[in-house]
């Protein structure tokens, strides 16, 4: 689905996609390392910096004084009654992951569902600002390396850290 127009309308089927949710961040040299996962499996995202701090606000619930763009981006779909149904992350190549974000409309002509492109990192900063649900291919799921030892090392050296 990477491939062709941005906007299509074709919809993942329930068992092919698995419910992971953003498990941490934490900063690279480049940018920002996200962690997606669930009880099963852990995998990284790497997105840019100014994504990623977005990202870490929005996981915490903090509030800004004039609209982002994730933001202004959710106003325009409230004045236009369009609800960010869910978040997959569908493909991966080289490294470069991709998703769709699940949109639907309901007005006089009736209700309309969509599937527009977007980069892993604002759909999930859409979804988290939402606390609408992330899910994954399972083709992509399959692929990506288990990263959860990663994390937990992580948690453990930022406990350690915190420690007096």
């Amino acid at each position: 689905m990477r491939s062709g127009s941005p906007i299509a309308y074709f919809l993942f089927m329930e068992n092919d996609v698995i419910q992971v949710a953003p498990k941490g961040i934490s900063p690279t040299e480049t940018g920002c390392a996200v962690f997606f996962g669930n009880e099963e499996k852990t995998f990284i995202i790497y997105i840019d910096q100014a994504i990623g701090q977005v990202l870490a606000m929005a996981l915490k619930d903090a509030k800004h004084e004039r609209p982002l763009t994730h933001d202004l981006v959710q106003n325009i779909f409230l004045g236009l009654n369009i609800e960010l149904k869910r978040v997959i992350i569908n493909d991966v190549n080289n490294s470069t992951f991709y998703a769709r974000i699940v949109l639907e409309m309901e007005n006089e002509l009736g209700k309309k569902i969509v599937e527009i492109d977007a980069r892993p990192s604002d759909a999930t900063v859409l979804a988290v600002q939402t606390g609408k649900p992330i899910y994954v291919s399972q083709k992509v799921f399959d692929t990506v390396e288990d990263m959860t030892e990663i994390l937990e090392r992580i948690h453990r050296k930022k406990g350690n850290d915190n420690d007096p």
